[in-house]
């Protein structure tokens, strides 16, 4: 099913906070093997726990962090799908049909 624009507009939401795309973008640089919350924190300078998780949250509710159990740590990892969604939304009928420099195949993962 495509991505409906209220969903486009969450997700958006969520990236248009600094501290959030910060995370999110060094959770794509990370890969699919993801992050504990511990080094998400050092990768932005020390964030504090409460605040690193309130943001983790809000990228989880718009579809695009993951995150998973590995024995006593929390792993975060970006949601690539979600994000090519978005991208795809982004860019449909990009340039009214024109052939343009988006490169679709630059999608991740």
């Amino acid at each position: 099913m495509p991505l409906t624009s209220p969903d486009a507009v969450t997700r958006l939401a969520a990236l248009a906070q600094e501290t959030r795309l910060a995370i999110f973008r060094l959770l794509v640089q990370q890969g699919p093997e993801g992050l504990p919350v511990s080094r998400i924190s050092e990768g932005l300078d020390g964030l504090p726990g409460s605040t690193l998780s309130f943001h983790l949250k809000e990228l989880q509710y718009a579809g695009l962090v993951q995150s998973r159990q590995e024995g006593r740590f929390v792993i975060y990892t970006a949601h690539y799908p979600a994000m090519n969604e978005l991208i795809g939304f982004l860019t449909a009928n990009c340039c009214n049909g024109e052939a343009c420099e988006l490169n679709p195949a630059a999608a991740c993962c």
